[in-house]
């Protein structure tokens, strides 16, 4: 693609604003034996792994590194923070991906091209500047554990989701009445309460026997295995601690050079019958070992840079030398030295892994059926006209009472643009509020899983915005919801 940013100099401006992507996943809390046990959650059916997401995840970094704050600002704008961001941005990332390879939407080389030629970090005086975009993806990309094809994928992604607001917008014409009427779920003043049942008040007095671990252990012992370990060999091309201090044109011709060393190492490699240690001797360059390393505990020689991890087990008999990969200040090349393939743990090494999935699950039941007990009681409290902490009090379950709070963030920017740091968000209120988003006031929700354990909410009353405020924030809802 770089080929194509040199030869075609014209500028593509492309103006991204608000877009709200739903998206339905559920979350796996599934035991770390069974089959979901690399599930983060499903999009429309389709599992998504727990790797796939964290990649995802890991392109919020590189966004925010290339400028592109109105695509962030459409996929993580309504987070309340920095982790809501991320797991909003990573699953809504994946559900534009998703929907755009349902409706067969594929930008064009030299439509992602030009995207990038517009992005921030790659702008001169005169438009796209080569020596800056060589620079960041010479300097600060690998230093962020990306390549020039991540940068090409993001700009792809930007292409994609404008081009299905585009679809979602096509045609759409919202009544006025549906149209105050959502306004005022979005950001009129929600009163409610909930009952939070916490995993660790469940798990303190748990017993579980040997008997328990043993028949567990049974049960599931073909999926009790250790982790695959590797062992590399590797060389480096780095910069010297003088050449660190470089800046600028200086630093990117010194890793240029370093660059080309390596891609002559690479060719080396291809005469046949050469090895590894001998093509290293003739370039003059030492050959450092690993020890054994697992993907979960890497060695320390490689630890700080998780690509050449993820290289390391893509290596192969063979295939057992990579290519030359940019890492930090230098230039790595990694040669398999040795596997040790997974194998079948005893009763005793699988213990404590054993141990931990029967309190998780046990946990998980008795909380699970706690809470439907707790449910279904404050529900048939509360109907027969039972004030709501007499009913808790009933029950034997301390409520809290949740600050009023709105689904949607103010459509309106503040008057005062200097003012106080809001108080710290109530645990949970992400959670809280996709439950009570559809209830009634009066209902009682069935139980809500969490990180700490679980919640039963109950929302008490639902309050329209502010005399004046639909008036107000009318033209930029109804533009938020075309788009």
């Amino acid at each position: 693609m770089i080929n194509v940013l040199r030869k075609n100099q014209r500028m593509l401006w492309i103006v991204i604003g608000f877009l709200a992507i739903p998206f339905i996943f559920y979350f796996s809390k599934s035991d770390p034996f069974t089959g979901g046990t690399n599930l983060a959650g499903q999009i429309h059916g389709q599992p998504v792994s727990k790797i796939d997401f964290q990649r995802s995840m890991r392109f919020f970094v590189l966004a925010q590194e290339l400028g592109m704050y109105s695509y962030l600002q459409d996929l993580a704008g309504t987070a309340q923070s920095q982790d809501e961001a991320y797991n909003e941005f990573a699953w809504n990332r994946l559900v534009v991906r998703y929907e755009a390879e349902r409706l067969g939407i594929r930008p064009t080389a030299q439509e992602v091209a030009n995207v990038v030629r517009e992005l921030l970090p790659f702008r001169g005086e005169g438009g796209f500047d080569i020596n800056k975009y060589n620079e960041f993806t010479e300097r600060a990309l690998p230093a962020l554990g990306f390549t020039e094809g991540h940068i090409e994928e993001l700009a792809g992604d930007q292409l994609v989701l404008s081009r299905l607001r585009e679809v979602l917008a096509t045609g759409v014409e919202i009544p006025e009445a549906e149209t105050r009427e959502n306004f005022g779920r979005a950001y009129g003043k929600l009163t409610a309460a909930v009952v939070r049942l916490r995993t660790d008040d469940f798990a303190k007095d748990l017993q579980i026997t040997d008997e328990d671990i043993a028949k567990f252990y049974e049960a599931q012992k073909v999926a009790l295995n250790t982790e695959e370990k590797r062992k590399v060999s590797f060389v480096t091309f780095a910069l010297n601690e003088e050449q660190k201090k470089l800046e600028g044109r200086p630093r990117v011709e010194e890793l240029q050079k370093l660059a080309d060393r390596a891609n002559d190492f690479d060719q080396a490699l291809l005469e046949k019958g050469v090895q590894f240690e001998q093509v290293a001797q003739k370039f003059e360059l030492p050959v450092q070992t690993t020890g054994d390393f697992t993907r979960s505990q890497p060695d320390p020689a490689l630890a700080a840079h998780s690509q050449l991890v993820e290289a390391a087990f893509r290596l192969t008999p063979g295939e057992p030398t990579s290519d030359a990969m940019q890492a930090g200040d230098g230039f790595y090349v990694l040669h398999l030295a040795g596997i040790e393939p997974p194998r079948p743990l005893t009763l005793e090494e699988a213990r404590p892994r054993v141990e931990e999935a029967i309190r998780a699950q046990r946990t998980r039941e008795m909380i699970a059926a706690r809470a439907a007990e707790v449910s279904q009681k404050l529900r048939a409290a509360v109907s027969s006209g039972t004030p709501l902490e007499a009913a808790a009090q009933e029950v034997g379950v301390p409520l809290e009472r949740i600050p009023p709070f709105a689904l949607a963030d103010p459509p309106t920017p503040p008057a005062e643009p200097d003012q106080p740091a809001p108080p710290p968000e109530t645990p949970d209120l992400q959670a809280i509020k996709g439950v009570v988003a559809e209830m009634k006031p009066g209902e009682v929700s069935d139980f809500v899983p969490t990180q700490t354990g679980g919640i039963v909410a109950v929302l008490e009353r639902r309050d329209d915005p502010d005399a004046g405020a639909y008036e107000q924030g009318k033209a930029l809802f109804v533009s938020r919801l075309m788009r």
